[in-house]
């Protein structure tokens, strides 16, 4: 059978794997969906480019868009990388910044990894930078059951 057919392909990774995997795909990826609510649980969700400084991912969107809006009104997001049989999934604390409050040296590494210097548009952009609460991973069925890698923003392996 294939693992379409429901059977799994690979042995399940442990946890530290996982782990490995996850921040190995944080420092490296460009990109990551970021998933938010407006007050009254209207979802919304687009892709974006970030940041990763080993603490919290970092990205800039427009301040008066929908994603804008939610991540200043809420304070939360939900953020996944990956493919659907491979899949990292955050929860974490959104901290809105304008744009001439991030570090210079914060704004030019992002701008260096993404290709995009948001402090450059005519808009009006903010830095959104997000820290980790929750972070799941898991590839097939068989690595469901352990997918926590973080609680409570203490990593478990």
């Amino acid at each position: 059978m294939t693992a379409t057919q429901g059977k799994t392909s690979a042995a399940p990774r442990s946890r530290a794997e996982r782990r490995r995997d996850t921040e190995h795909r944080l420092a490296h990826d460009v990109d990551i969906w970021v998933a938010s609510a407006s007050a009254d649980g209207v979802p919304y969700l687009v892709p974006l480019s970030f940041d990763w400084d080993g603490e919290a991912v970092l990205a800039a969107t427009l301040a008066d868009n929908p994603t804008g809006r939610n991540l200043t009104a809420t304070g939360a997001a939900r953020l996944a990388l990956g493919s659907t049989r491979d899949v990292t999934m955050i929860d974490g604390d959104v901290e809105v910044l304008a744009m001439d409050a991030l570090p210079r040296d914060h704004a030019d590494r992002f701008t260096a990894r993404t290709g995009f210097d948001p402090r450059e548009e005519s808009t009006r952009y903010r830095w959104f930078r997000i820290t980790p609460r929750r972070v799941q991973a898991w590839r097939e069925a068989n690595e469901i059951t352990a997918r926590d890698l973080m609680r409570n923003g203490q990593w478990l392996a």
